[in-house]
């Protein structure tokens, strides 16, 4: 393998990002569009990080931070590279960022069906706090 690339997302990035999700991520959310990922470069230049092998984009990982708590979304890594340490550095980058940043936990969403990301994010420290429920409510459009 040759080397990895770890670095955050550009605007110029944002297309192959979300193509990518559609290969490699598993699930949807209502902000996995144009406008929804420009608003997070945009407001946090450094929370979408990319990992790139010879300029292929190969993983994806969101570190957000908001000043409180770090939040943990979007770890893929290509079907036909995983198991490669590729999921791996991106949760190193992300977690070297919320430590900089005075992070004290990290969270994740995973999926409860998606058995691949479970063992993933075990393989990186992390465990299910089974206690929690996730609430939500979709919003509507923000005003433009």
């Amino acid at each position: 393998m040759n080397e990895l690339q770890i670095r955050t997302a550009a605007p110029d990035d944002l297309d192959a990002v979300l193509a990518f999700w559609k290969t490699a991520a598993e699930g949807t959310s209502i902000s996995d569009d144009r406008a929804g990922v420009e608003r997070l470069v945009e407001r946090d230049p450094q929370a979408l990080i990319l990992a790139e092998l010879d300029g292929e984009l190969v993983g994806t990982v969101i570190a957000g931070f908001d000043g409180w708590r770090c939040h943990l979304y979007r770890l893929a890594v290509h079907p036909g590279r995983r198991r490669r340490g590729i999921g791996s550095a991106l949760l190193t980058a992300a977690e070297e960022r919320f430590a900089a940043l005075g992070g004290r936990r990290a969270d994740a969403m995973v999926l409860v069906r998606n058995e691949t990301g479970q063992r993933a994010w075990q393989a990186g420290g992390y465990h299910p706090e089974e206690h929690w429920r996730r609430w939500v409510k979709p919003l509507g459009e923000p005003a433009a």
